[in-house]
């Protein structure tokens, strides 16, 4: 006991100091109140010391690194999509029919009034979706990004200008990176999603966005809700389509969204009712992982 005395002191110091590096540190990476964060503290008595200053102090920050990790991914600022996902367009996630899981997307916003309204929604049904903001949309109503991101949801690539016309590389980098840009500077999410601007698949934007990794997120199910349908059938068009693994395709902008926002209820509580449960898309190729593995592992 005696000899361990000697050692308390300044090793409490540097710990300190780390832990305030990291705190600042994080603070430049992360342009977010860390409010946004819950609190899971690293409990130091849980990291085996063995001997050795630099051990210690490699095993606390390896624990504090830890920490950060998983609460960035409770809060969407960090997720992972599978190897195979990447670089790759999906429409929908291979699920097995007792699989009821379905993702919720919502294109073209940030926007004012309708998005506010989409996240009170979700966050009523303890629900979280995956929103494919447009650059110049999210420049003009950061707020609304920021909110999209603290509230757990997984946000996307729309482009900067949501444009349908042809884009040689330039342009295509300047739409898609723009964009990704954007929304680290002001979520801390590094986007590896990108939909293209009408589902367009060959004018150049899709052909940038996979030689860049980003995967490429389709839709299995449309609402069509931009042609403006009553509540009603567009709720039932989305059920209609729905199934295990799929993707729904929703705006929460681009014009009025009153409609979409007065069917989402009826959605969610449809889609409970025949117990599905909802899930972001990085969930979403998760979990396809993971059923792939399954399946691999049984034919061993």
């Amino acid at each position: 006991m005696e000899n361990n005395k000697s050692f308390v002191w300044p090793q409490g110091i540097l710990l300190a100091l780390i832990a305030l590096g990291g705190s600042l540190s994080l603070g430049l990476i992360v342009p977010m109140s860390l409010n946004t964060f819950t609190t899971n503290a690293v409990n130091l008595k849980d990291i085996e010391i063995k001997g050795g200053t630099q051990q210690r102090l490699n095993q606390f920050k390896l624990a504090m690194l830890t920490s950060w990790q998983q609460q960035a991914r409770v809060k969407g600022l960090s997720y992972n999509v599978p190897t195979r996902f990447q670089g790759v367009i999906v429409n929908r996630a291979k699920l097995a029919p007792n699989q009821k899981v379905i993702a919720l997307t919502f294109d073209d916003g940030p926007w004012p009034e309708y998005t506010a309204k989409v996240l009170n929604i979700l966050r009523e049904n303890n629900i979280k979706a995956t929103f494919f903001v447009v650059g110049q949309m999210l420049k003009n109503h950061p707020e609304l990004g920021k909110q999209i991101v603290a509230e757990g949801h997984v946000i996307g690539n729309h482009t900067w200008h949501h444009w349908y016309h042809f884009f040689n590389q330039q342009a295509a980098a300047f739409e898609i990176d723009r964009t990704s840009d954007l929304i680290y500077e002001l979520t801390g999410a590094k986007t590896t999603l990108f939909r293209p601007p009408g589902g367009m698949l060959h004018n150049g934007l899709v052909t940038y966005a996979r030689g860049k990794k980003y995967t490429i997120v389709m839709w299995s199910a449309d609402s069509v809700d931009y042609k403006t349908p009553s509540a009603a059938v567009l709720t039932n068009r989305v059920l209609k389509q729905g199934s295990p693994g799929g993707i729904v395709l929703m705006h929460d902008g681009g014009g009025n969204r009153s409609h979409t926002v007065a069917a989402l209820p009826q959605i969610i509580s449809k889609f409970k009712q025949q117990g599905y449960r909802f899930v972001t898309v990085p969930e979403l190729f998760e979990l396809e992982e993971k059923d792939e593995k399954m399946i691999a592992n049984t034919k061993k």
